[in-house]
């Protein structure tokens, strides 16, 4: 089973990326159309993929990439990983093991490492240390991995050592039990909890982006408050759903974007500079696959974000 999510979710038991040609491309190249949709992939690929049957419009393999789009077909594109993908190597980079046993690694994963190898970071990831760490991996597609964090987010990240495991934890993931909670540090004085319930897909005109759309995946984020900080919020997020960037994108969205974060945040002399992204995936919590157990486990905050929080208190 190839275990593959074109856009950056939670992986899927699917290998196959569903997209919807945006009316204003009508009259566009199918190559072009879909350079648009998949800006992560070059030209050439997306070519090859066209002409070896993987792309179906309105479920017809085209295997032309002149191919005129009309505006509103849905594409189906059987992704292909970079060639460089099989040549993922076991590199010895420290990993903070949580919890480990024959069928689940938990990591706590520093601000900094990336998580899969792709385009300008095809080493010194969390994949090649996983490899390193556990050599049977080379065995589980994407090495075990089954959901992701951005590289400049910290916390809780759960790896399956078994193909038996990866699908089991990935159905949980579709099924939404599988129980995530981060804490953010977002600018602007939330005044009680709520839910951010609103569809995730590309932005319409940046397209490395991601956006608050009307025909984005259904995407939702729960928050409670945990402290008032001046001009910024200490708030825990809940995740109903995986979507690229989410908690990013809602609590963007909503006019509280995360403290730092250098894609969807803004800037402000109220508030004091932060590297990254104030996020922190705090908890996690799932089914074992092989005991039927409910297990959790916990992180604590990683250092810069408790300096950042004795910064913002004594403000």
């Amino acid at each position: 089973m190839n275990i593959l999510s074109e856009n950056g979710d939670d992986y899927s038991a699917s290998d196959v990326c569903r997209l919807i040609v945006p009316a204003e491309a009508a009259g566009r190249r199918l190559d072009q159309a879909l350079a648009a949709l998949l800006p992560q992939h070059s030209r050439n690929r997306l070519q090859s993929w066209i002409k070896a049957g993987r792309v179906r419009v309105d479920g017809v393999a085209r295997d032309e990439p002149k191919w005129k789009v009309l505006g509103g077909e849905c594409l189906l594109v059987e992704a292909v990983e970079d060639e460089r993908s099989g040549e993922q190597a076991p590199e010895d980079i420290p990993l903070q093991v949580i919890y480990e046993d024959g069928c689940l690694l938990v990591i706590d994963k520093p601000a900094g490492l990336v998580v899969h190898p792709g385009s300008g970071n095809w080493s010194g990831t969390l994949l090649n240390a996983l490899l390193h760490h556990a050599p049977q991996l080379s065995a589980v597609p994407r090495a075990g991995i089954v959901h992701r964090l951005d590289k400049d987010t910290s916390g809780l990240l759960v790896v399956a050592k078994t193909p038996e495991a990866q699908t089991h934890l990935v159905r949980q993931l579709q099924a939404r039990t599988v129980k995530r909670l981060y804490l953010a540090v977002v600018m602007g004085v939330i005044e009680r909890e709520g839910k951010v319930e609103a569809p995730i897909g590309r932005h319409p005109a940046q397209r490395t982006k991601m956006a608050v759309v009307a025909g984005g995946k259904p995407a939702v984020t729960r928050y409670r408050v945990l402290e008032r900080l001046g001009h910024c919020t200490l708030i825990e997020c809940a995740l109903e759903t995986g979507r690229t960037h989410q908690i990013r994108v809602h609590l963007a969205s909503i006019k509280h974007p995360l403290l730092g974060d250098p894609v969807y945040g803004r800037a402000s002399s109220n508030v004091p500079k932060f590297g990254r992204q104030a996020l922190h995936a705090a908890r996690l919590g799932l089914i074992h696959p092989l005991t039927g157990a409910a297990m959790s486990w916990q992180s604590p905050l990683p250092g810069d974000l408790q300096h950042l929080l004795e910064t913002l208190r004594g403000a």
